[in-house]
């Protein structure tokens, strides 16, 4: 099964063009399920007998993810991840399962997320002076990761692959490469590339053509769990709330846009959403503030006393 699962992750990198992120996760679940089904059926796990896996099995595996706590959201991921397994499969190997089909993936409540007040962005400038007193180096380059995620609405992977060639030429927009390796094109005001040239202009590394623009202490790219250190300071720093990500900043982007009248699908194209419904996330977010100002303001809501 090693052999089969190796062509199987080259296969989602190579030929799906997942992230190596993404394929990382689908080989733990796959391999999560093959060390359940070697207990379950006390056989170490082969092709033939995989093929034959029944609802049974799928729904005892589901049972004891939930039993170590694993939550609703990753039991859901390692499903998708056990039916593109069987999809590769019977494409590949010619081998078919029809259980897989019949097991409903568990059902994921669909959290709203929360903008950040605007004037808690423009704060956020002082604040990382502060943090950063003894490196003007690293203040310049976290409040350009911050207006850049903010600016353009990116996910922090998308922003911290920026690199130096992309920095050249027009500079009304930036080409990004997002999730599953498709291509939008953002518009950039001018603010952005002015706090990007800033931090280019006193980064103390040789960036070359080729090179990410957003650096590490040390010189190495710049990780998405120091992009989210960033910001974890600046909320304690200003004692924000908990809500105050990266990702906070890009739904905020989003938020703006559509409380000043864009459009639905003009907002999906500059978010790089493969599906409308994850962008309609925004219209019950602007709706639940509409409901907000109208029970506290309207004279017949019941919210005035």
């Amino acid at each position: 099964m090693n052999n089969i699962i190796a062509v199987f992750v080259e296969y989602l990198t190579k030929t799906k063009k997942y992230s190596a992120n993404t394929a990382m996760a689908y080989e733990s679940n796959i391999r999560d399920f093959l060390n359940f089904w070697e207990i379950y059926t006390a056989n170490p796990p082969v092709l033939r007998d995989i093929a034959r896996a029944d609802t049974t099995c799928f729904r005892a595996w589901l049972a004891d993810r939930k039993k170590r706590n694993i939550s609703a959201a990753s039991n859901a991921q390692a499903m998708s991840s056990i039916r593109a397994l069987y999809r590769f499969l019977g494409k590949k190997y010619n081998i078919k399962n029809e259980a897989i089909s019949l097991i409903s993936s568990p059902r994921v409540p669909r959290k709203l997320s929360r903008a950040i007040n605007p004037i808690d962005v423009d704060n956020m400038k002082s604040a990382i002076r502060a943090i950063d007193n003894n490196a003007p180096w690293m203040a310049a380059r976290d409040w350009a990761l911050v207006v850049l995620i903010y600016g353009c609405g990116l996910r922090i992977s998308e922003a911290l692959s920026l690199r130096m060639r992309d920095t050249r030429g027009d500079r009304k927009t930036l080409r990004i490469i997002g999730k599953g390796r498709k291509e939008r094109i953002v518009p950039v005001l001018p603010a952005i590339w002015a706090a990007i040239d800033k931090y280019i202009s006193v980064c103390p590394f040789i960036l070359n053509a080729d090179d990410v623009i957003f650096r590490s202490v040390r010189g190495l790219p710049m990780s998405s769990r120091m992009a989210e250190k960033v910001l974890e300071n600046i909320r304690c720093y200003l004692q924000l709330p908990d809500y105050v990500t990266p990702h906070a900043l890009r739904h905020t982007f989003a938020t703006a846009l559509l409380s000043d009248g864009a459009d639905l699908r003009s907002i999906q194209e500059l978010l790089g959403h493969a599906s409308l419904s994850t962008t309609q996330l925004y219209t019950k977010v602007n709706t639940r503030d509409l409901l907000n100002i109208y029970s506290n303001a309207h004279p017949r809501a019941g919210g005035k006393k």
